[in-house]
């Protein structure tokens, strides 16, 4: 496999075809693969700072940051995905890795998620506890994970 180029960016930094491959990946799975119809662009994207793992052209992975305020009073991480061809070999542990050095970095380590139920321990490993009960967001079952530095 190619190495993966790491680009931290707001949206107006990519060209339209980078858009494009960003949207499309995220709509495969977020849509496509998990089979749930909601309201992908959400009108948060503008605001967000967004980590897109490139190989080549096409994204291997993605997330985005949003500052405290826009979405909760902590900073909040979501649309946090790997593409299914380049699950298994550790590329969600290194995007939550960069993540969380810029969360620390410039939020004091400090963001909330709504993860999905299924990846708690996913997120544990990268310093999030729960601080909700399960619920229902778009029919998968999700839970809220807060970060904080002691």
């Amino acid at each position: 496999m190619t190495a993966i180029r790491w680009q931290w960016c707001c949206l107006h930094e990519l060209t339209v075809a980078q858009l494009y491959a960003l949207f499309a990946a995220r709509e495969a799975v977020f849509v496509v693969e998990q089979n749930c119809a909601y309201q992908e662009l959400d009108g948060l994207d503008l605001d967000a700072l967004h980590l897109v793992g490139w190989q080549g052209e096409q994204v291997a992975a993605c997330l985005r940051v949003l500052a405290p305020g826009v979405k909760y009073a902590e900073a909040a991480l979501g649309r946090i995905m790997t593409a299914p061809a380049f699950r298994g070999n550790g590329l969600g542990r290194e995007l939550m890795r960069r993540a969380v050095q810029h969360i620390d970095a410039e939020f004091h380590g400090c963001a909330r998620i709504s993860a999905q139920s299924h990846l708690e321990s996913f997120y544990r490993d990268s310093g999030f506890v729960p601080v909700s009960a399960a619920y229902l967001e778009d029919g998968i079952p999700h839970i809220e994970m807060l970060r904080q530095l002691p």
